[in-house]
């Protein structure tokens, strides 16, 4: 299994992230603009939260409030869970499934380096089982 240091190496560089005082609406036009699922709520450099298409749907629009009126920190989810550059795709994926998330900052020094999405992990997965399938095909044709 790959480390998450590895697992961000493949992917492009950058961080995407709001402020918290802004509102729902920017975040969803962030979200739709980078073609992203949740993005990272950042007080400068600390993390204070994340946000996502779901929070919206479900403490905005479902309760009848506005996007446009409605700050980011008032939906966003406060308990942040991460992971580091040492952990393996496995770590990641049981944290995933354990806390029902779909996106994981990874923090390196107290500092926000990356983040995962369980399609990165299930990628990489998939990867792996490929590589190890073709090895073993290989070992029994010989």
């Amino acid at each position: 299994m790959k480390t998450v240091a590895q697992l961000l190496k493949l992917k492009p560089a950058g961080v995407f992230s709001i402020r918290p005082d802004v509102p729902v609406l920017d975040a969803l036009k962030l979200l739709a603009e980078k073609d992203i699922g949740a993005v990272l709520v950042m007080d400068g450099q600390r993390l204070v939260g994340i946000i996502s298409e779901r929070d919206n749907a479900r403490k905005v629009a479902l309760k009848g409030k506005s996007a446009s009126d409605t700050p980011v920190s008032e939906i966003m989810t406060r308990e942040v869970f991460f992971v580091n550059l040492a952990h393996t795709n496995e770590d990641c994926m049981a944290l995933v499934t354990e806390k029902r998330a779909r996106h994981i900052p990874v923090m390196d020094n107290g500092r926000v380096v990356g983040v995962l999405s369980i399609g990165d992990l299930v990628k990489d997965a998939i990867s792996e089982q490929k590589f190890i399938i073709d090895q073993l095909e290989h070992y029994i044709h010989r």
